[in-house]
């Protein structure tokens, strides 16, 4: 799809308030933010401590922001930092979240703190949208007055609480709505031309520039690869345009982008991404990548961090 057969909007010119307002009213809630992330997480109380970090409030509906973190926390123990739904779009991301929570987390009582934000853009779960409801992407907004409450939540909370994870994992996953409905719909915002991507089938995921632990992100992908494939190369040796560093490994600048994985200055970060519209998969088994890719980043900092 390109750029002038987007619905909305004029071809080169950016979108003002009108067309942000004629997107946004064309969003329905397609499934239950409280039933399948706050029930769910509920549920869990009595392992972990649930507490409010922030509240959205949307013409659409108030939506309470939730982490879990660990009962008995330790200062002499490394903190880890999962977050998920950043896009709210991305299932897996959510799910995995709270599927690591009822699962295996409790395995890591007294080696680690550990603080999960399981759904960092509730609306967008509920809408299924990448953006949101301001037509805006909370994962190019983690940077202090980004008006993008979402995010701003997030960092208002890491700086109230004075967090400092030695990891951060940030669960997400690249799917064929990217091409036929969020980049079109990005460039048209923007008034750019799109150009697609070629979507990878499988598994990988995106370090940072600038922290390029490559031991760390190759325990990842030889974790996942126990549950799921990893994405190949493409053509060019690329996935989503960017070269590949290792396999099923790229990097982004993410601080510079303000991406979520740049929100803290944990040495060791990486950002998922699962493929669910592979023939290959299905829904569970990306939930269950999610979760080996959490389990394989806390073995690997147990291992070797400081």
């Amino acid at each position: 799809m390109s750029q002038a057969q987007y619905p909305i909007g004029t071809p080169g010119q950016p979108w003002g308030a009108e067309e942000r307002a004629l997107w946004r009213a064309q969003q329905q809630i397609k499934r239950s933010y409280h039933d399948e992330v706050e029930a769910p997480l509920q549920q869990l109380a009595g392992k972990f401590e649930l507490f409010q970090y922030g509240e959205l409030n949307y013409p659409e509906g108030n939506y309470h922001l939730w982490g879990a973190q660990s009962h008995a926390w330790n200062e002499h123990l490394p903190t880890v930092l999962v977050t998920g739904g950043v896009h709210g779009y991305e299932t897996s991301g959510v799910l995995g979240a709270l599927r690591f929570l009822q699962s295996v987390a409790a395995d890591y009582a007294g080696k680690i703190n550990l603080v999960v934000l399981p759904c960092v853009s509730p609306w967008g779960y509920e809408t299924i949208n990448r953006w949101n409801p301001e037509a805006n992407d909370p994962n190019r907004s983690f940077v202090k007055g980004s008006g993008v409450a979402e995010a701003e939540a997030v960092v208002n909370y890491l700086a109230e609480s004075s967090l400092m994870p030695v990891l951060h994992i940030d669960l997400h996953e690249t799917t064929d709505t990217d091409n036929s409905e969020f980049r079109p719909a990005l460039a048209a915002r923007n008034g750019t031309v799109n150009h697609n991507w070629n979507i990878p089938d499988g598994f990988y995921t995106v370090g940072d520039t600038e922290r390029d632990q490559v031991d760390f992100q190759a325990a990842i992908i030889a974790g996942v690869a126990q549950v799921t494939h990893i994405a190949e190369a493409d053509e060019e040796g690329k996935l989503i345009g960017e070269p590949m560093q290792q396999h099923g490994v790229i990097n982004y600048p993410v601080k510079s982008l303000n991406l979520c994985a740049g929100v803290t200055d944990a040495p060791y970060v990486s950002t998922t991404e699962v493929y669910p519209d592979s023939p290959r998969t299905n829904p569970e088994n990306c939930i269950e990548a999610q979760v080996a890719a959490v389990t394989a980043a806390i073995d690997y900092i147990l291992a070797h961090a400081d």
